[in-house]
């Protein structure tokens, strides 16, 4: 049974690239862009999880908490904030959300928060047994990727990466051989509205490359002059589980 998700979530922006990547994960997502469009969905329809911006037009986020709470509805709830917003998130929880993750944010961070609060309250006996949606693995020839707990080996050797280093790498290794823009993966990693440049994207993965050194035979990243990035493997076969 796929899981459903709900965002509310006025910036149009952020709410597509919410829908899209979660979609692309395996959930169903509906989206509100109006707070009181988003109370009425939570009322009337069943969801395993709620993405809840703040700041809405109509009810604002801590007001459809309150209500829905109020009202008995105790679909897990993830915030989103504005960075340095610790009174909102310090509210946000003592209004009843689960979790919440700070402006701008990065999909690999999101994914994570969202499968970990999932996973937390997975036990409802009135929902059937939900699918793992992130892989457990991903196998690339030598190279192996553990999404969930942010784990990288290479031919069995453990490699010590920053959390940055390794979303970048996850993002490249869910398509490997597929050229990803400076732009994509910028989106991707450290979110939307990141104030950084394009730089950042060639530091960290400068720093990726020099660890992959160890068998650059088998696993490499090619730099696309003027585009972007590719993850490069030679002769063998990707292995999701």
């Amino acid at each position: 049974m796929t899981q459903r998700l709900l965002v509310i979530e006025d910036e149009p922006t952020l709410s597509r690239l919410l829908s899209y990547n979660l979609t692309s994960e395996g959930y169903k997502v509906e989206v509100a862009e109006h707070g009181q469009t988003g109370f009425d969905l939570a009322m009337q329809q069943e969801f395993d999880l709620i993405l809840l911006d703040l700041m809405l037009p109509g009810l604002n986020g801590f007001e459809i908490m309150s209500k829905l709470r109020e009202e008995g509805v105790k679909t897990p709830i993830i915030i989103l904030t504005a960075k340095n917003a610790e009174e909102e998130v310090v509210e946000g929880l003592k209004s009843g959300a689960d979790d919440y993750i700070t402006k701008p944010f990065g999909v690999a961070e999101l994914l994570a928060r969202v499968a970990a609060v999932l996973r937390r309250s997975g036990g409802q006996e009135d929902r059937e047994p939900a699918p793992v949606q992130q892989e457990a693995q991903i196998t690339l020839g030598p190279l192996t990727v553990f999404p969930e707990k942010y784990e990288v080996t290479l031919n069995g050797e453990s490699i010590v990466l920053r959390p940055k280093e390794f979303e970048v790498l996850l993002y490249l290794a869910r398509k490997p051989g597929v050229v990803m823009t400076r732009d994509d993966l910028m989106n991707a990693v450290w979110g939307f509205d990141y104030i950084g440049g394009q730089r950042t994207v060639d530091v960290h993965v400068s720093s990726l490359r020099k660890k992959l050194e160890l068998d650059p035979g088998s696993v490499h990243i090619d730099s696309i002059r003027g585009v972007g990035y590719k993850l490069v493997v030679n002769k063998k076969k990707t292995v999701h589980h």
